[in-house]
């Protein structure tokens, strides 16, 4: 669509008329909630507001905000990276190319953890792969007495994560620059690992489609059948755990059962897997117990 058309289109509409005509021009899927955002944005004004002023109009930098915003939206680019931000567990987090886009379902993993972590108590917790730092954050939001260590092998999308954490005043998250384990000290145990590691299959045809071929292909991608930082996470993760300790992992839509079996082969105790929002099997979790 031309971008000079649209702006003639929207000249005289009221914020409520272009937030109609905006629906008409995203993707049918999400249209609803991703022309209330761009709006949002643009007017720096809440959802509230909208609603409350709908007879309002736009400013011409507004306008044009609106047009270059459109555009990169029509031509596939993710909504979370063009407007820099987007919400998880209740928070708005920043986001860049440099980092996955959070996922509601992961906010399941977030609440698998929160199950298990004692609400007084100063547990140790890893997060493997932070990226945004979305499950680090959110975990350290609702038990403020828990030590994170949040780790990535970016150091872009470390830079992104301490930024997030620093906006919310989260201190009690230690970022570490890591290619998985590699950088923990010998004597460190954690009561929690949780991870969203990279678990789609290199040759996946769902990468050309959707927000994927905008996201880093390193947090997507993890081998042939997309388990091989799952397998390593399984059989390093008894070496950094305490005892009873935790690993809570999120996988694709089929790979629960895959994921079950290679815990219990590590010798995990009380696995279990929990279903997202669209019924698919999408965290798998295990206790490590060593009967010292």
């Amino acid at each position: 669509m031309d971008g000079t058309k649209i702006a003639d289109i929207i000249a005289t509409m009221t914020l409520e008329q272009t937030r109609l005509w905006l629906e008409k021009h995203l993707p049918p899927e999400e249209a609803k909630q991703e022309a209330t955002l761009m709006l949002s944005h643009a007017c720096g004004m809440t959802r509230t507001q909208l609603r409350t002023y709908p007879e309002k109009t736009l400013t011409d930098a507004q306008k044009k905000q609106l047009q270059t915003w459109l555009s990169r939206r029509q031509q596939g680019e993710p909504l979370a990276y063009i407007l820099g931000d987007t919400e998880f567990y209740g928070l708005k987090l920043s986001v860049t190319p440099d980092t996955l886009i959070p996922r509601q379902d992961t906010e399941l993993l977030v609440d698998a953890a929160l199950e298990r972590i004692p609400e007084n108590t100063p547990w140790n917790i890893l997060d493997m792969g932070t990226g945004s730092g979305a499950i680090a954050i959110a975990i350290a939001q609702h038990r403020p007495l828990v030590q994170i260590t949040a780790l990535d092998f970016s150091t872009a999308a470390l830079a992104v994560a301490q930024d997030n954490a620093c906006a919310l005043r989260l201190a009690h998250i230690r970022f570490l620059h890591s290619n998985w384990f590699e950088a923990l000290t010998e004597q460190t145990r954690f009561n929690l690992i949780v991870s969203n590691p990279p678990y789609i299959a290199d040759n996946d045809p769902h990468l050309t489609q959707t927000s994927l071929p905008h996201e880093p292909i390193t947090a997507l991608t993890s081998g042939i059948d997309g388990l091989d930082a799952i397998r390593h996470l399984i059989q390093q993760a008894p070496r950094w755990l305490t005892n009873s300790g935790w690993l809570l992992l999120e996988h694709g839509y089929n790979q629960g059962p895959q994921v079950h079996a290679l815990l219990q082969q590590a010798g995990f105790s009380n696995i279990a897997t929990h279903r997202d929002y669209g019924n698919n099997e999408r965290i798998t979790l295990g206790q490590w117990i060593t009967h010292e």
